[in-house]
């Protein structure tokens, strides 16, 4: 995709399906042009062309070829510069059902415009300098945001909050890096705002700045894609009821036949604001059924892939040989132990089971009774919330693309320190506080590549 488009783009900017209200989305120099031509005002004689920005008008789509009404809709017209994309944007707010919204889209592509590619708009948006690319990540971050606090997160990525900190860092590495090439080009010279015994203490501050906020990654990446939890145990210990209980709705089968369960089922939960992939699985066995085997497998698979693993046992058979084949599939992975049907007799010792499994946190439940449910919420928040995961501060880092960047710039600002603290001339300083840079820089795109640009916009969707 070249960098700047003169063509004029349009697209459904509202989900595929059957609502309300549907939007077309136009934008680029042509798209009054294309107003004037399929818009009839039900009001007033002016054109599309001839209106105010940020106004928004009633009336119909014109068939240009039959002069025939096909749909009643509301005109907006946001001029450029002050538009999302930066160009001139034309948006026309439809009834919501795909046959309406497709031929009004048909329309317009029909009158000079062209279908926008995934993710056009914001990167339009981007290359106009209307948002950075981390303020357009965050855009689809909002749209993809799992909890309450996923959205606060996402929003204050949009709204340039980390931007904020990562020019922050920039500013304090351009202007030491400015004072060191002046000190190179004029060493004779007195550098207004330059003390070189003052540089090991500024090296370090911007060490400590891009360390802080690296730290986040760890929790950013739960709020972002959610901590993969998979309920494991063999067949008929309780774990569709348990992800029924998650999910407060019968999702899963439940049966007192084993094997019931022959595929993941995954959802998502919010546990106190943090998203939870919860994914129930195949109970593992040994079985001859091929559509079970192929289920214990993917149960198998998704254990290892796990962040966290609910391990299932039914006290009221014991700690069977098929619990401890499971048990040593997991034991090294982060893993909470729990003990369901303890309103029936049990079968073993309470005692005896936190021995057995005293590695890990082991919890007594009885989902016919719901006894016990709150401590196992309690325990899986206590796997997540350690002192890392404890900050309210919405700048977190969400992206491994940004995760990275901030790694290398870390890595480029120790080998500063070093350096320095090794007594070499200046130059070798700018050399790795050039690198240091142009890592931070990669999170706005300053120093971002053409084809990182393009990977990134093809994961949005069509109308953003």
């Amino acid at each position: 995709m070249d960098i700047l488009k003169e063509d004029t783009i349009a697209a459904i900017a509202t989900p595929f399906g059957t609502g309300g209200t549907g939007k077309i989305r136009i934008s680029g120099p042509k798209a009054y042009q294309i107003g004037d031509r399929l818009f009839r005002s039900a009001n007033e004689p002016k054109k599309i062309s001839e209106q105010k920005t940020y106004t928004a008008h009633y009336g119909y789509i014109i068939d240009p070829e039959l002069n025939k009404e096909v749909e009643e809709v509301v005109a907006i017209v946001m001029r450029g510069p002050r538009s999302f994309t930066g160009e001139n944007v034309l948006e026309f707010d439809c009834h919501g059902g795909m046959t309406p919204l497709k031929r009004v889209l048909d329309l317009v592509l029909a009158s000079g415009s062209r279908l926008a590619e995934p993710g056009e708009y914001s990167r339009r948006a981007f290359m106009n300098g209307r948002i950075d690319l981390a303020q357009a990540e965050g855009i689809i971050e909002v749209i993809n945001a799992k909890t309450e606090k996923s959205l606060d997160i996402a929003v204050g990525h949009l709204t340039g909050k980390l931007s904020d900190r990562v020019e922050d860092l920039k500013d304090k590495a351009v202007e030491m890096l400015a004072h060191l090439e002046a000190a190179i080009d004029y060493p004779e010279d007195e550098i207004e705002g330059f003390k070189a015994d003052e540089l090991a203490a500024r090296f370090k501050r911007l060490e400590e700045g891009i360390a802080e906020l690296l730290a986040t990654s760890k929790q950013g990446k739960i709020y972002q894609e959610g901590l993969k939890t998979v309920i494991v145990g063999k067949p008929n210990v309780g774990k569709s009821s348990l992800l029924n209980y998650f999910l407060e709705e019968k999702r899963a089968i439940v049966t007192d036949i084993p094997g019931t369960t022959r595929d993941v089922i995954e959802e998502f939960i919010s546990l106190q604001g943090i998203p939870l992939k919860i994914i129930d699985t195949a109970g593992i066995r040994e079985t001859e059924d091929k559509v079970e085997k192929i289920g214990v497998e993917r149960t198998r698979e998704s254990a290892a892939k796990a962040d966290l693993i609910l391990f299932m046992l039914d006290i009221n058979q014991g700690v069977t040989k098929e619990d401890l084949e499971i048990y040593n599939l997991i034991k090294d992975k982060p893993v909470i132990v729990i003990v369901n049907k303890t309103d029936l007799e049990p079968e073993v010792d309470y005692k005896l089971l936190t021995d057995k499994f005293s590695e890990h946190t082991l919890i007594k439940i009885s989902l016919k009774e719901e006894a016990g449910l709150e401590e196992l919420k309690d325990a899986v928040l206590g796997e997540v919330l350690t002192e890392e995961l404890s900050g309210s501060d919405d700048v977190m880092i969400t992206r491994t693309r940004h995760r990275n960047a901030l790694r290398e710039g870390l890595e480029a600002i120790k080998r500063v320190i070093s350096t320095y603290q090794a007594n070499m001339p200046y130059d070798f300083l700018t050399i790795d506080l050039k690198e240091c840079l142009a890592q931070l820089g990669k999170i706005t795109g300053e120093t971002v590549t053409e084809d990182i640009i393009d990977r990134i916009f093809k994961d949005f969707c069509l109308g953003k």
